[in-house]
């Protein structure tokens, strides 16, 4: 892991950090517990492979429980934007069981295990069941934070601005394989995005000379 020094640019980022910590140690115990009931299944997909596409129909609804799936949206002048990083215990794009058709492309990052479930029948349990309503209306909050929380980063003008805002929501970068993955997160080029990092890494190296 790498540890570089952030400006102390935004407040915003460790507010929400801590909102969504709360709400997760509250909703931990139901949604992944909700995927294990009758009337799910289970599915691999092998990294690279795609859940589902843009404009697909959606049919089931998928929690990850194994892996990384990446919610992208791919611009018109080719550009691609993360949405959402799903990790194990995340569901991949939530407000889809409210929409007719995906409006993102669900990418396999790392080799990934997922539990589905229809969403007919989630919707019929959604109806009937004041618990999973609630969680799952908790879950949706915590997206709504996390995408205003994406749209500051998105609003400020440099990519040292960007990356500030970056750390100060992750706390520290991940392996240097893994950069490429951020600068699609924070909307810059890779290589923006490893010329601000190799400037902080020798600005620190001549400060410990």
């Amino acid at each position: 892991m790498y540890r570089l020094m952030v400006s102390p640019l935004l407040c915003i980022p460790s507010c929400l950090r801590n909102q969504n910590q709360n709400m997760i140690a509250i909703m931990s115990m139901d949604i992944p517990a909700f995927f294990e009931t009758s009337g799910t299944f289970e599915r691999r997909v092998p990294a690279g492979a795609y859940l589902f596409h843009q404009n697909s129909k959606v049919e089931n609804l998928f929690l990850v429980t194994a892996g990384e799936i990446q919610l992208v949206r791919h611009q018109t002048g080719g550009a691609a934007l993360v949405l959402q990083r799903a990790f194990p215990d995340a569901v991949v794009a939530e407000a889809s069981a409210f929409a007719a058709i995906y409006h993102c492309d669900a990418i396999v990052r790392s080799d990934a295990t997922v539990r589905g479930i229809s969403k007919r029948r989630f919707l019929d349990l959604f109806r009937t069941d004041p618990k999973l309503s609630e969680a799952w209306a908790a879950r949706l909050a915590r997206e709504v934070q996390t995408t205003r929380l994406r749209s500051e980063i998105l609003a400020l003008r440099t990519v040292a601005e960007r990356l500030d805002a970056w750390l100060a929501w992750h706390g520290t970068l991940p392996p240097k394989g893994e950069w490429h993955q951020i600068a699609r997160q924070i909307a810059v080029s890779p290589e923006a995005l490893y010329r601000e990092i190799a400037k902080r890494h020798k600005s620190k190296s001549q400060f410990l000379a």
